[in-house]
């Protein structure tokens, strides 16, 4: 198994916890974010820009929070509610919200999980809405057998409980898109077709897709036109290099800056969030990665 996913998984599982290791942060004034190059000015203000936290795990929260309001940002994903509170103190937005799910595999198309999904969902909703954020993740899960309507129907069924009340706190949840082929064997939601027809049978302005164009790309590719003939049940988007899930640079296939132009052709005012693994061989290396890959999707 890979270690990005290994280290995914166990921030999401122990998301509540906090329980990450803490790091010195080096001294990095603009220029050294900036590459080396001053920054020509702050950023233009058309993308609501984010960075996943169990990406750059090397940094604790509180160093993380430092480092993207230096670079000129202010939302991170995947925090849990036990740790909302460092978020607040730095004035940084939880742009996507984590804690509620038991892990990747055991999610909303299987009916076994129902139970305990629902509880859990309902009190993350709750604390969500209390600290006065807005997106919750939410997963698929694995089909172990199903086919892709059997899943759907259950998908369905168990959301509908728990979406009501979602559209009450002011809540969205948002299934993420993953690809089975590498990351994600056997998960259900690994394409945009199915994801989008879930959208359609629950009908609820608080249920989007988290579409995570690596993930994407890998699945099904198309990535451009998806997103403008589709983008009203994208309510977030993920970015990072195929192959290999690292920097948006000239190593990898996709092209971020004609992407973002199209997400933000479409009026999308959510947020982007940079879900790459850094590759550099320094941690300063690897925060200069992060200022990279924000200018680069910063049309």
């Amino acid at each position: 198994m890979a270690t990005h996913l290994i280290s995914r998984r166990g921030l999401l599982r122990n998301a509540a916890t906090g329980s990450l290791g803490v790091m010195a942060l080096g001294s990095l004034g603009p220029v050294a974010l900036a590459d080396k190059k001053p920054r020509d000015s702050a950023l233009k203000g058309n993308v609501h820009h984010s960075v996943a936290r169990w990406t750059f795990d090397f940094l604790s929260l509180e160093e993380l929070c430092q480092l993207v309001r230096q670079i000129g940002f202010s939302a991170i994903d995947l925090v849990g509610p036990d740790q909302w509170h460092i978020l607040k103190r730095h004035g940084i937005d939880s742009s996507m919200c984590n804690g509620a799910e038991p892990n990747l595999e055991d999610g909303w198309g299987d009916r076994r999980f129902h139970p305990a999904l629902v509880e859990s969902y309902r009190r993350h909703i709750d604390l969500v809405s209390e600290a006065g954020y807005k997106n919750l993740i939410c997963f698929s899960g694995n089909a172990r057998g199903m086919t892709p309507e059997e899943g759907l129907a259950n998908a369905e069924e168990g959301l509908k409980k728990v979406l009501g009340h979602a559209e009450k706190k002011g809540v969205t949840l948002q299934m993420e898109l993953f690809n089975s082929k590498i990351d994600h064997p056997d998960y259900l939601c690994d394409n945009s077709a199915w994801g989008i027809t879930l959208c359609k049978r629950l009908d609820s302005p608080n249920f989007k897709l988290l579409y995570d164009i690596y993930h994407m790309q890998i699945s099904e590719g198309d990535v451009i036109r998806t997103i403008r003939e589709n983008h009203q049940y994208f309510g977030h988007y993920h970015t990072a290099g195929v192959p290999g899930r690292h920097e948006l640079d000239n190593n990898q296939e996709l092209y971020y800056p004609a992407i973002m132009r199209a997400i933000t052709e479409t009026g999308f005012e959510g947020y982007v969030a940079q879900e790459f693994m850094p590759s550099g061989e320094s941690n300063e290396e690897k925060k200069r990665s992060l200022a990279s890959a924000i200018k680069t999707c910063d049309v």
